[in-house]
């Protein structure tokens, strides 16, 4: 399971997504998706910065699979 730094205005974000795997990048997003739906159901609070969440994590995964697709081994080309 993903684990958020305590000291996080000394690590943004996007630097501690840089260190989860692809699989704990996953659950840490559907682990906002829970908390943001539980939120508004349960308190009626709007979340302002679950998009920010969201963005950065599918950021994080254009990021990791442009990354894969460049370091693939290429076809020949005739």
């Amino acid at each position: 399971m993903a684990r958020f730094f305590l000291l996080a205005g000394e690590y943004p974000l996007a630097d501690q997504l840089k260190t989860l795997g692809d699989d704990e990048l996953l659950d840490f997003w559907e682990e906002t998706q829970y908390l943001e739906r539980f939120l508004d159901e349960e308190y009626t609070v709007e979340v302002e910065e679950s998009l920010e969440y969201e963005r950065i994590i599918l950021q994080e995964l254009q990021l990791r699979s442009c990354q894969r697709s460049l370091c693939a081994p290429q076809p020949p080309t005739a």
